[in-house]
């Protein structure tokens, strides 16, 4: 199997995007699959979530070459989680200056997908990209990156314009910039059925993405207890129904 890289990303904060790429990553190695994270985020959420230390590897991979030299010194930034098969490559606020030098030196959109083909290959099965909020060059070239894309969205106004707004970047990214790969689906998170207006949110979108919206991932105070444990959903409470909801989505992702 080829290595196929995932960018979970919106153009809305406090949307489950961290969340979602622990758990998922976490999740693909447990049906016995390969993953490294990369944070491109540079609030450094996935090392804290992980038990592991904000480092500025992101900005090393972002604005170093692609010589021998560098190649070496960036894979020397992948951190071991101390969980079987996955890997992270953890970023902190230094991945701001890896935007600059990528806007200003005007690099190509195919940027990110061109430094993460050091990894690809040799029995590495996902990676995983996690993006900030913010509009930029970064979030730009991580979506071309990206085999297959994840929109997390709360199921409410905001978090449904979010998921709008990344998917007419897609629509350009096709048109203009010829980016070949594909929604695997809009994940609701933190969702409560009991609350008229997210039904509605999640109404909304299936319509306007049918078949492209994933089950929901309910709000769960157990999930907002992981990071600070620095453990996943399926380490804190694999008996829950967030472990349960999580699991099924890392099983529609194996299906691609």
């Amino acid at each position: 199997m080829a290595t196929k890289i995932i960018t979970i990303a919106n153009q809305k904060g406090g949307v489950g995007k961290t969340t979602t790429v622990i758990n998922l990553a976490h999740g693909l190695t447990l049906h016995g699959k390969s993953a490294l994270v990369i944070d491109l985020d540079p609030q450094g959420h996935c090392a804290r979530s992980l038990g592991v230390k904000s480092e500025g590897g992101a900005n090393y991979l972002l604005s170093m070459g692609l010589g021998q030299s560098e190649t070496q010194f960036v894979k020397q930034q992948i951190r071991n989680t101390n969980r079987k098969n996955l890997w992270l490559i953890p970023g902190d606020v230094s991945t701001n200056h890896a935007q600059t030098t990528i806007n200003s030196a005007n690099y190509p959109v195919s940027w990110i997908r061109e430094t993460l083909e050091r990894f690809t290959g040799n029995g590495l099965d996902y990676i995983l990209l996690d993006t900030a909020p913010s509009v930029g060059g970064i979030q730009e070239r991580a979506l071309w990156a990206a085999d297959l894309l994840v929109i997390p969205t709360s199921a409410e106004f905001l978090g449904t314009d979010g998921v709008r707004n990344i998917s007419q970047m897609l629509v350009k990214l096709q048109k203009n910039l010829g980016w070949q790969g594909s929604l695997l689906g809009v994940l609701p998170t933190m969702f409560m059925e009991r609350i008229r207006e997210q039904s509605a949110s999640l109404t909304d979108l299936e319509q306007a993405f049918p078949g492209k919206v994933l089950a929901p991932i309910h709000r769960a105070a157990t999930l907002s207890e992981c990071p600070g444990m620095a453990q996943t959903i399926f380490e804190k409470d694999p008996a829950s129904r967030a472990a349960e909801e999580y699991g099924m989505f890392v099983k529609e992702v194996l299906r691609y």
